[in-house]
């Protein structure tokens, strides 16, 4: 084991779905670290929906923005898989904390890259899924802006450090790095 997977696509692609079965077909035991925080009806609901699709003997955390940490408190032996969904919020409750400016993409950088190394560090399988958000229309504010250059920069940090790489489209995955093992 030891390795990490990253699983990127669009709203509503699959990628949490197919995150979930990849933890499944690694281990019994996974800790799922949420980072949503729900502050409407509609995302309560979603949050729902996602909790539904996980086995009951997954342990879940909900931490919104110190997930470098929490990784690094785990024990591997006792929970050989983590699942984190998703990077994109959890950049979003970074950035909405405090203001990151015109620093958001290196600030970003920073995050991804303590990260990365805690995912290196684990001596389990880490799954982290993430949004890609830089395919449609560049955003009209600044603010959307550097959110979505944040987000691209994270993502490409940790699919450099990821052994395995999706991209989800339609429900469909697609490898764009690494070999699952067989």
């Amino acid at each position: 084991m030891g390795r990490v997977i990253l699983i990127t696509g669009g709203c509503r692609s699959g990628k949490s779905a197919l995150a979930v079965q990849k933890a499944r077909e690694l281990a019994d035991r996974v800790c799922f670290i949420a980072t949503c925080v729900p502050g409407d009806e509609e995302m309560k609901a979603r949050v729902a929906e996602h909790r539904a699709r996980r086995p009951d003997s997954w342990q879940t955390i909900e931490e919104p923005l110190r997930l470098t940490q929490v990784l690094g408190e785990l024990d591997a032996e006792r929970w050989p898989v983590v699942l984190v969904d998703c990077l994109t919020l959890w950049l979003f409750n970074l950035m909405s904390r405090e203001d990151w400016g015109q620093q958001a993409e290196r600030r970003a950088a920073e995050e991804a890259e303590a990260l990365a190394e805690a995912c290196g560090r684990f001596a389990g399988s880490v799954i982290l899924v993430s949004n890609e958000v830089g395919m449609g229309i560049v955003p009209g504010d600044e603010v959307s802006r550097a959110f979505r250059d944040a987000v691209g920069r994270c993502n490409q940090i940790l699919a450099r450090a990821a052994d395995e790489v999706y991209l989800t489209v339609a429900g469909q995955p697609l490898r764009l790095k690494g070999n699952a093992p067989g």
